[in-house]
């Protein structure tokens, strides 16, 4: 992103702020579709968890994106935003039967990942189609934190059960029209979505009316400059191929679906803050920003690297700092960084700020959650506005007044 434009959305918004690049979003969108072209029906699903700023949900339906929801909040969000229902996949994860039948009434589609919901479900609505997801029991994902396909994960039927599955499709007469997986995130190997395919297609051959197989996502991007990421043209090359190749086996063309949501946004996202102060310790330098892990919690929850710059002080000499927050806790973005001479006021930027970042924020230790613009036609425009004080406020109930 143009540093001058980031500087001058830091001074007319103030600080912190999240800004996103709209043209890097579409850019990724049209990468991975592209990848997959030699598939004759492909739906891309953007994940809401990943930001659902419903600006940025928009733009991605404008692009004919579909919508990976993990919440009936989010479903809700994304009716609102014009997605149709059928383009809408719904992915829970120990919520309750009546959550599941609510999101079913709306008409989207219900992806369920455990057995005695899927029984519960098909006694009482043999009715609707549903998908399944699957657990492969494959170990994949940046850490242990963001690997789910593994065969202690609470996420996914597991494909060991696949007799028990059958039986509960037999016994409740219920239609499944879809099977669903997703092994983690941050995976860099091809040949485990490869891999995870294989058993997705086993389970396929045993089922009479699918309509669309969902590989997930988990895609790796990078972080930092020459850092590695997931080779979407050859698992696009690989996979599509094989996936022609099942739905001619199996009698008919079935659809393909991705869901992303890091992949897509990740890096069109930056984090602008403003330096505090600058404390030297014994042994460390200090640059104190106006943020904390109230606003971006994945260095300290997954360990992720940002990548950081200082975009007021470019020319300069490097030197080393620690950066971190202002909040009553250990809340350290990075240590012992190389920097460009950083000084008061400066405004730092925090590089892939797109994904997992404002969603995760909160109000902890009472501070606002930051503003966030978006870059789009060659100007900028505010898409979220900074909290107030009165937003902490109106929920509350004073007894005692």
């Amino acid at each position: 992103m143009n540093t001058k434009l980031l500087l001058k959305i830091a001074d007319e918004f103030g600080t912190p702020t999240y800004v996103y690049d709209s043209e890097k979003i579409k850019s990724q969108y049209l990468r991975l579709k592209n990848a997959f072209k030699r598939v004759k029906d492909l739906q891309i699903n953007y994940a809401v968890k990943a930001s659902s700023n419903i600006s940025i949900l928009r733009f991605l339906n404008n692009l004919g994106s579909g919508i990976d929801a993990v919440s009936i909040q989010e479903v809700k969000l994304a009716l609102s935003c014009g997605f149709k229902a059928e383009k809408i996949i719904y992915t829970p994860n120990g919520v309750s039967i009546k959550e599941i039948e609510d999101v079913s009434s709306l008409g989207v589609k219900i992806n369920i990942d455990n057995l005695s919901i899927l029984e519960e479900f098909g006694n009482k609505n043999s009715g609707i189609d549903v998908c399944v997801r699957i657990n492969p029991h494959i170990l994949a994902g940046g850490n242990s934190k963001i690997s789910v396909g593994h065969i202690d994960s609470k996420f996914g039927i597991s494909i060991h059960q696949t007799p028990h599955l059958l039986r509960i499709i037999k016994n409740t007469n219920i239609k499944v029209n879809g099977i669903h997986m997703h092994t983690g995130s941050d995976i860099l190997d091809t040949s485990v979505f490869l891999q995870a395919s294989e058993i997705l297609f086993d389970l396929a051959s045993k089922l009479d009316f699918l309509e669309f197989i969902d590989f997930g996502s988990g895609f790796k991007v990078p972080y930092y400059q020459g850092d590695s990421e997931t080779n979407i043209e050859e698992l696009g090359d690989k996979l599509s191929k094989r996936f022609n190749e099942f739905c001619s086996a199996y009698g008919r063309n079935l659809k393909l679906i991705f869901e992303p949501g890091k992949y897509i946004i990740s890096e069109a996202g930056v984090f602008l803050c403003r330096v505090n102060s600058i404390k030297q310790t014994t042994s460390t330098v200090f640059a104190q920003v106006d943020s904390g892990f109230n606003h971006l919690i994945r260095p300290m929850m997954y360990g992720a690297n940002h990548s950081i710059e200082n975009i007021s002080n470019q020319k300069d000499v490097e030197r080393y700092y620690s950066v971190v927050g202002y909040i009553c806790e250990t809340d350290t973005f990075a240590t012992n960084i190389k920097l460009k001479n950083v000084s008061t006021d400066d405004i730092l930027c925090f590089k892939n700020a797109g994904a997992y970042c404002f969603s995760m924020s909160s109000n902890y230790n009472s501070r606002y959650k930051p503003a966030e613009v978006m870059l789009i036609n060659n100007t900028y425009k505010l898409i979220r506005e900074r909290e107030r004080f009165e937003n902490l406020l109106i929920n509350q109930i004073d007894i005692f007044n």
